[in-house]
């Protein structure tokens, strides 16, 4: 019997609630990495809004993005707590590198003024990271031929970005020492 328990007068004496601990969960009771959170967020920042009498639907991101700069850096970091909840989940690691990828592409091409917030608004890189999650946790082992093409034009393009300055770099050089 507790200290409390006992000071009190017989028959008065009430055992205090206790409460099981929050771990994770939100005020609301819910968990931050729920399927119906990381479906929200993805439509807030793809598609929440649509242009009246059209189909073309947009969200914060293609918003923010407008913002010079910063914008698609900010866009960016809210996207990443989809990828982030996709790693907890335990989504396959080339899921997870189809992911950033589609989120690297959204931020690269999306910095590019007005041209950029155009595709951010049809890439939806939100709702196709959701889409991967949501289709990798009930088919946890299966990867289609559309992830081992997709990741390979992924490789092959970062080679090339990578490669050419290099190439650059070596062409200037032999130039300059031809001119001499």
């Amino acid at each position: 019997m507790s200290e409390m328990a006992r000071n009190m007068p017989q028959g008065t004496a009430k055992m205090p609630e206790i409460l099981p601990p929050l771990r994770g969960r939100t005020r609301l009771g819910r968990r931050i990495f729920d399927d119906e959170n990381l479906d929200l967020l993805s439509h807030v920042l793809d598609d929440w809004f649509r242009i009246p009498g059209t189909s073309i639907r947009f969200g914060i991101d293609g918003i923010i993005g407008l913002v010079p700069g910063v914008g698609d850096i900010l866009a960016g970091l809210a996207s990443c707590v989809i990828v982030v909840a996709a790693w907890f989940r335990g989504v396959p690691y080339v899921t997870l590198a189809r992911m950033v990828a589609n989120l690297g592409i959204d931020v690269l091409i999306g910095a590019i003024p007005l041209l950029g917030d155009a595709f951010d608004i049809a890439w939806k890189a939100n709702r196709r990271n959701y889409a991967l999650l949501t289709r990798h946790i009930a088919e946890p082992h299966r990867h289609t031929w559309k992830d081992a093409i997709f990741l390979g034009a992924i490789l092959l393009a970062l080679s090339v970005v990578f490669t050419l300055p290099g190439l650059l770099v070596w062409w200037l050089i032999v130039q300059l020492v031809r001119g001499h």
